[in-house]
């Protein structure tokens, strides 16, 4: 089995179809690495950015760490909320005590919503399909 020379904390987040394996290692200089990507190579919008970066600045560890993370599955969107919520659970690892702050800003739950199925007889999830008069 594969051991990584400096110790790091680990954590898994999951967001509709996307799931993100993060790895957290402290003392870092605050880079984030998705996918052997820069964030700002990976993500081009700002505001999915931001909430990757959400759990770090409510937790006032953004320069402190480096995040190192692989993501697959969704679109961009989903991939940034598996982001941050596996980075908030692998900073739980790091201190006992952010989980207080995390929790109130929601970062730690699990965004239950999914794509619903597609049913028989219809065009989607509960798309009809349209029939002329005649």
């Amino acid at each position: 089995m594969y051991k990584s020379k400096k110790p790091y904390l680990y954590g898994t987040g999951r967001r509709k179809s996307s799931v993100a394996r993060v790895h957290l290692f402290p003392g870092g200089t605050g880079s984030i690495t998705i996918n052997g990507r820069d964030i700002d190579d990976y993500f081009g919008l700002d505001t999915l950015k931001l909430i990757t970066r959400q759990p770090l600045v409510a937790t006032d560890t953004m320069g402190k760490m480096d995040v190192v993370a692989t993501v697959s599955g969704g679109g961009v969107t989903g991939q940034a909320g598996a982001l941050r919520h596996g980075i908030a659970r692998a900073l739980l690892l790091a201190d006992d005590s952010y989980r207080g702050i995390l929790k109130k800003a929601g970062l730690l739950t699990r965004d239950p919503r999914m794509k619903e199925r597609k049913k028989y007889g219809l065009k989607a999830a509960r798309r009809a399909p349209q029939f002329s008069k005649r």
